[in-house]
């Protein structure tokens, strides 16, 4: 596969800029019988699942698959050759986002990729589904925002729950005062991410070799080039800072935003903080940098979101998970209201009232149908009918790295410290005596490592940045340092 050097990329910028003058929503030519033609960019695990998926809806065609592995790209293309498609692979998204033929891109790559590669194919005419999170630091998710409203795009984000009925339908019974006013939500990922999960970033005495297959270039993209100082290069990436956002960046834009749709949509919080830290992985060789233990408080008003993420499992030698008030939900959410509570996970959920008795179902699965809900936006070209916008997305995975940024300038604090600091939030005591039960559970001794308690935040909302104490070094995580040629511009 040819690879494009600066001047090469420079070109081509200019030719398709130059193609967008031409590209308009009316103007734009479907393939033969009106068929979208579609490509993927990404297709490891979740990219595989995009192009399974999507070419099993009627009038979707493949014309095209990349990934900057040669192997992954190979794969998908044998894929559709067994099936007699003939698509054509790439591992530079530039080279195929110059392809006329394309009318829209799904994409999965790592979190540090999404961003870039919506606004380039946004720039190049083509719509876009995107995984989450929407992107890897607030800036870039209203640039993603930005380019799609520019370009008149229809972007629509991976949170498939947007998609469920019985979500809605909950939401709609509860906004109806059945069980009174909400008191709070919670969301939860606890998935296990400890020793002998795929949670581990195994670690090596120096630098390896990146796998043949694989142009690291272009995988960092707009990332640092680093060596490759583990075992593995995919998917764990998520437990690096320089490529992914832990697990609260990366379950937790599902959760959260079921949240804040609960919620009723509100945009950014003013004010969050995070406790928390990376446990019980100290007798293996993790150099993962994430936290795998988490609390994080966003002061919605009148109602608090808080997000819970645990790694470990219930107990030390045990190898199943914590679940919340015995109900079952390890990955979901709690709306808790005056007169009862609504816990749903990815199948919908029931009410109880305070007591704990059943109330009323909720039920379908979440996600089901959100994939042709973007076929038939792209078809439509009418951005009120996707069902998870890029904005939705982009505040969402916003939250995420609000806590981040928290749990990044935070210090190690001991356990009187930290409530002191928690006071007369009975809501985030609540989560945190709990996280001090788990992780006696898994017999983690705090002495040997202490939790982290994250400053305080203050955001101002309508200009996505942070104001006040610690607004200064908070500010730095807003926007990363991007690696020419690689770079989100200013002006999308």
């Amino acid at each position: 596969m040819s690879k494009l050097n600066r001047r090469d990329f420079i070109r081509g910028s200019m030719a398709v800029g130059a193609g967008l003058a031409l590209t308009t929503p009316t103007s734009r030519v479907l393939g033969a019988n009106n068929d979208i033609r579609l490509a993927t960019v990404g297709v490891g695990g979740q990219g595989s699942n995009h192009t399974k998926i999507f070419s099993g809806i009627p009038g979707v065609r493949y014309v095209a698959v990349c990934d900057a592995d040669q192997n992954k790209v190979d794969g998908r293309v044998k894929y559709f050759a067994d099936k007699g498609i003939k698509v054509t692979g790439y591992t530079d998204v530039r080279e195929m986002l110059e392809r006329k033929d394309i009318d829209a891109i799904t994409s999965a790559t790592p979190n540090h990729w999404h961003a870039l590669v919506t606004v380039w194919a946004c720039q190049a005419g083509k719509d876009v589904y995107i995984e989450k999170p929407a992107c890897h630091e607030i800036w870039e998710g209203r640039k993603m925002v930005e380019a799609a409203r520019k370009y008149k795009r229809i972007v629509q984000i991976g949170t498939q729950k947007r998609s469920s009925q019985a979500h809605p339908a909950a939401f709609e019974w509860i906004r109806e005062g059945h069980i009174g006013k909400i008191k709070w939500v919670r969301g939860f990922c606890y998935k296990r991410r400890g020793p002998g999960s795929n949670g581990i970033v195994h670690g090596t005495n120096g630098p390896v070799p990146v796998p043949e297959s694989v142009d690291y270039n272009l995988w960092c993209g707009p990332a640092d080039m680093l060596p490759l100082n583990r075992t593995a290069l995919h998917y764990v990436w998520h437990w690096v800072w320089n490529t992914g956002n832990g697990d609260i960046g990366n379950q937790g834009p599902h959760e959260m935003d079921i949240g804040r749709w609960a919620l009723g949509d509100p945009g950014l919080p003013t004010q969050c903080f995070s406790i928390g830290g990376r446990f019980g992985c100290g007798e293996t060789d993790d150099v993962g940098e994430t936290a795998n233990t988490q609390i994080a408080y966003f002061n919605y008003k009148p109602a608090p979101l808080i997000f819970e993420v645990r790694g470990l499992p219930c107990k030390k030698g045990d190898s199943s998970m914590d679940n919340y008030r015995r109900t079952g939900v390890r990955i979901g959410n709690f709306v808790q209201c005056e007169g009862g509570y609504f816990a749903c996970g990815d199948g919908g959920g029931w009410v109880f009232d305070n007591d704990g008795e059943k109330i009323k179902q909720f039920s379908g699965r979440g996600g089901k149908g959100h994939h042709e809900n973007f076929i038939d936006a792209v078809r439509s070209h009418k951005r009120s009918d996707l069902n998870s916008d890029i904005e939705v997305g982009h505040i969402s995975a916003a939250l995420s790295h609000m806590a981040n940024t928290s749990h990044r300038l935070g210090k190690k604090a001991t356990v009187d410290e930290i409530k002191t600091a928690i006071g007369d939030n009975a809501e985030m005591m609540d989560s945190f005596n709990r996280m001090l039960e788990h992780l006696a559970a898994n017999e983690v001794s705090l002495e040997q490592e202490p939790i982290t308690l994250g400053p305080v935040l203050t955001m101002d909302p309508a200009n996505e940045r942070y104001v006040g104490e610690n607004s200064d070094m908070a500010n730095i995580f807003v926007k990363r340092n991007y690696r020419e040629p690689f770079i989100m511009p200013d002006r999308v």
